[in-house]
This record gives structure tokens, C-alpha cells and sequence, in this order.
């Protein structure tokens, strides 16, 4: 299989993030780019996916933004590694649920690589380190190329999760990677997530400018 493009893109303004996404989406579907695999930082911002009930974002005085993706309200921020795989999937991996899994196994991957063991909850979506969240996945499928993806709590501020309850959840139950290992950085992570996800869907992957 070709390999993965990896952008790194930086500290972004969530909507100039996904102005991007829907870009590369179509030009996915029309076979003008390969898969690709977008990194990122954002700036304060809460999304609400599409089984956020009404008020889900609370009483949070931040910027709110309706997404296409599968499930509830969540934060990006600064300190949070955000992942936007847009991947076209195999005819013998089109399970979205299998999607979902594969990703957590992605993140599962990469706390392991700090030392730290990340489980899964039957019936959520998403990391957990012992009884606390510290990644969230959502994500939505046009025509089995993937958009959306993973929001992994690196060293973020978790202060702005507790005006609202994010994926629906006590906000106190959220937590970030550097409370559980030592030499937590974004840079470090973003590493190790590029090494977990080419073990975890069998890619190489090839950094653009």
C-alpha cells in the first residue's frame, strides 16, 4: 500500500482546520491525493458532534462549533494532540467499528510508549487511563474515506472541560497524559502517535513540508 502523507500543521484555528479536511476529503474521493494524515494543535474551542444533545455545551464561554462527526460535545486546545486521519479504507476493513478500535489502539500504543497503560470502556468511545478519559474520538465516513478523528490529552489546561460536560461525562473524569509519565511533550507524543498508527493499520507514512 502507498504510504501515509503526514502534515503537520501546527497551532490551527479549528474552523481553518476543517475548511482543510472538507478539501482534502473531496480530493480524496476523487483520487487526486493519497490518504493523508493531518497533526494539530488548536486554538480554545468547543465542537459539538452529532449526538450532542441540546445545551450540551453548557454554560463554557467559549467559541462553539456544530461538526459533522459522531459523537458529543468536546474541548481542543492548546497542549491537546488532535490526529485527522483522511483515509480511504480497504474493502476488507469497512467496519466503521473496526475504524473506531483501530484508533484507540493507536493512542493505547502511544501511552504505552510513555509507560503507561490506556484501556478502553465497553460501550464508550475512546482512551482511558484507569477511570479517567484522556482521549476522545470522533469521526464521520463519506464513501469509506474517513474524516475527524482523535483528540489525545497531552499537557492541556483541563479547566475549560468542567463548563460543560464533555462526551456527555463528569468533566472531572478527564485527564491528560503528563499526570501519569514523565517527559510528556507534545513533540514526543506527536512521535509516538506517528509510530503507533504505522503499526496499527500497517502503513509507512512520509512527513510533507
Amino acid at each position: 500500500m502507498d504510504p501515509i502523507h503526514v502534515r503537520r500543521l501546527g497551532r490551527t484555528r479549528y474552523e481553518a482546520a476543517h475548511a482543510l479536511q472538507q478539501e482534502l476529503l473531496a480530493a480524496r474521493l476523487d483520487g487526486a491525493i493519497g490518504d493523508t494524515l493531518l497533526l494539530t494543535e488548536h486554538e480554545r474551542v468547543v465542537t459539538l458532534g452529532r449526538g450532542s444533545p441540546r445545551g450540551a455545551e453548557g454554560a463554557t464561554a467559549l467559541p462553539v462549533v456544530p461538526v459533522e462527526r459522531g459523537g458529543e460535545a468536546t474541548w481542543h486546545g492548546p497542549g491537546q494532540l488532535v490526529a485527522y486521519p483522511i483515509l480511504l479504507l480497504p474493502e476488507a476493513q469497512r467496519d466503521l467499528h473496526r475504524y473506531l478500535r483501530d484508533l484507540e489502539e493507536v493512542v493505547i500504543g502511544v501511552l504505552a510508549s510513555f509507560g503507561v497503560e490506556g484501556a478502553r470502556v465497553e460501550g464508550k468511545t475512546g482512551v482511558w487511563i484507569g477511570g479517567l478519559k484522556v482521549c476522545s474520538i470522533g469521526v464521520a465516513v463519506r464513501r469509506w474515506v474517513t474524516w475527524h478523528g482523535l483528540a489525545l490529552n497531552v499537557d492541556n489546561d483541563l479547566a475549560d472541560f468542567r463548563a460543560f460536560a464533555p462526551c456527555g461525562l463528569d468533566p472531572n473524569v478527564m485527564t491528560r497524559l503528563s499526570d501519569h509519565a514523565q517527559g510528556v511533550t507534545l513533540a514526543a507524543t506527536e512521535r509516538a502517535l506517528l509510530a503507533s498508527f504505522a503499526r496499527t493499520f500497517g502503513r509507512e507514512w512520509v512527513e510533507e513540508p
